[in-house]
């Protein structure tokens, strides 16, 4: 079902018919819904902040955020972000994606979990924040109305359980790469889930440094 909203609605198009099967039989249950509501209130904060957006970039986007989460697109070292935005940039280009458009979706997955930047930046790196912030976070609840709330999780639920459901996802497709959570908030996931995990420290890292003084 594509479910309107507001005239929100994902894009009736080729490439989103294929981003949406490509995702949906690629990562859980849980992180399709999860991606699904992304775009939903993404784009509805879009259009209460009357920003111009392409709704298939951000679609995309939304789509693809956490595919780096998935153990067939997980890398060694990189941070998972990466890796969701290297599988979105390969699809894209794939499908003929003017460069310009394929690198503002590689920027929005890659920086969807810094907080601070993505907002000051193009409408679908801003808006893909926005809507990742407010499902997992809650941030903004306030802004959304009840029904728009009630129709989106109707349409792709949360688990009864989601809070911790996402976070031991986040757990489960970074546990093997600790290091790439420096500086980034998903050093708190392996932190809560790891009793062994130590956090990078930003200063020990100057004061170890090679540097005299």
């Amino acid at each position: 079902m594509n479910l309107a909203i507001d005239g929100v609605r994902i894009p009736d198009s080729t490439l989103a018919r294929e981003i949406t099967t490509l995702v949906r039989d690629t990562e859980t249950d849980l992180l399709f819904h999860h991606s699904s509501r992304v775009y939903y209130f993404a784009a509805l904060a879009g259009r209460r902040r009357e920003l111009s957006f392409d709704p298939e970039l951000l679609y995309a986007g939304a789509m693809f955020h956490d595919m780096g989460l998935m153990p067939a697109h997980s890398s060694a070292n990189d941070r998972f972000e990466v890796d969701g935005a290297n599988v979105a940039a390969d699809f894209l280009r794939s499908h003929g994606i003017a460069p310009s458009d394929v690198y503002t979706v590689w920027t929005a997955i890659a920086l969807h979990t810094t907080p601070g930047i993505p907002q000051y930046m193009d409408p679908v790196v801003a808006l893909l924040t926005a809507g990742v912030e407010m499902d997992v976070l809650g941030i903004a609840y306030e802004q959304y109305g009840d029904v728009e709330r009630e129709a989106i999780v109707r349409a792709h639920p949360r688990t009864p359980r989601f809070k911790e459901d996402i976070i031991q996802a986040f757990y489960e497709g970074i546990r093997h790469r600790p290091e790439s959570t420096f500086g980034n908030v998903k050093a708190d996931v392996l932190a809560d889930k790891d009793p062994s995990f130590r956090r990078g420290n930003f200063c020990s890292v100057i004061r170890c440094s090679h540097w005299a003084g």
